[in-house]
């Protein structure tokens, strides 16, 4: 029930800051297409500061061993999902990335941070890590709509660089200075933040009850916030992850607790960078946001149970 407690209360701070962007625009301080120059921010400049900063901690085996399995349970869950939803349904490009992808990216430090402490943050970046090679691949691609990979944009993507030296330094055990990894620290505290200002942004500029009113919404929303947690519990409960270290069910709740959350807010700063249907995106980020208030410490409680 603690872990419940603590969930709520970092989604409702997501929606205050979701209010403060609707707010910006409602005021006429800003326009809601405005909103695309900090998705561009955050995309390319916030999120390879966390990815680089989480991966500065101690290399100890018992880290390495955590790393691992954390890397197996992240990419085991995100193949599958991604494998069994993409044949069984049709739907088209932004409702395929809003359910494949979670916002792991902007929730998952803070939630680990204050559910389990600090130091288990890096475990937290594994998912987050995997996530952001299938968001520049296979998200990339069908947001886009192009027929291939651009294999050698996919490749210098700053984020996909950030990973790259993140693991360098990680194994070559070479830890930077503390006035760049406290500025990398720094820039990499607002991801929430400016993520959920653009949802409020560009919420601001639409039609409420052309949102609520859309039951595709909600069919979206409970894939993201229902289905694909089930299936991720399952496959977790199948594989016997938890059981390969004394951590194993620490290990295996954070890479859960990335799957649960709503749907991805860098899906809608995609769709604003490439021209997709970013309002669409939006909408289902801020229900899917406004229903993991309940489905979230749902689905804990199911992974207590079963776990």
């Amino acid at each position: 029930m603690h872990i419940s407690l603590l969930l709520m209360n970092q989604i409702i701070q997501l929606f205050i800051m979701i209010f403060m962007g609707f707010i910006i625009v409602k005021a006429k301080l800003l326009k809601a297409e405005d909103s695309k120059i900090l998705s561009v921010i955050v995309l390319y400049l916030i999120i390879p500061c966390v990815i680089i900063n989480a991966f500065q901690v101690d290399y100890t085996p018992q880290t390495v061993k955590g790393l691992l399995i954390a890397l197996v349970g992240s990419v085991m869950t995100q193949v599958i999902v991604v494998s069994i939803l993409g044949r069984v349904f049709h739907l088209n490009e932004v409702e395929v990335a809003s359910i494949y992808y979670s916002n792991s990216g902007n929730l998952i430090v803070p939630i680990v941070t204050f559910i389990l402490g600090k130091e288990w943050v890096l475990y937290g970046c594994v998912f987050m890590s995997v996530q952001l090679v299938f968001i520049w691949t296979h998200c990339k691609k069908i947001i886009s709509r192009e027929s291939t990979y651009d294999w050698r944009k996919i490749v210098l993507n700053i984020n996909m660089i950030s990973i790259a030296i993140g693991i360098v330094l990680f194994l070559t055990r070479i830890h930077l200075p503390a006035i760049i990894n406290n500025t990398l620290s720094a820039v990499g505290s607002m991801i929430g933040p400016a993520s959920m200002i653009v949802t409020g942004m560009l919420f601001a500029g639409m039609d409420f009850k052309q949102i609520f009113a859309n039951k595709r919404v909600y069919f979206v929303s409970f894939f993201r916030l229902i289905i694909v947690p089930v299936i991720a519990l399952f496959l977790i409960k199948c594989s016997q992850l938890s059981t390969f270290s004394s951590n194993g069910n620490k290990l295996m709740m954070i890479v859960f607790l990335a799957i649960i959350t709503p749907s991805a807010s860098t899906v809608t700063q995609m769709c604003q960078v490439y021209g997709n249907d970013s309002q669409y995106a939006s909408a289902i980020n801020v229900v899917t946001t406004l229903l993991a208030i309940v489905t979230m410490p749902l689905m804990v409680m199911l992974f207590q149970i079963t776990i």
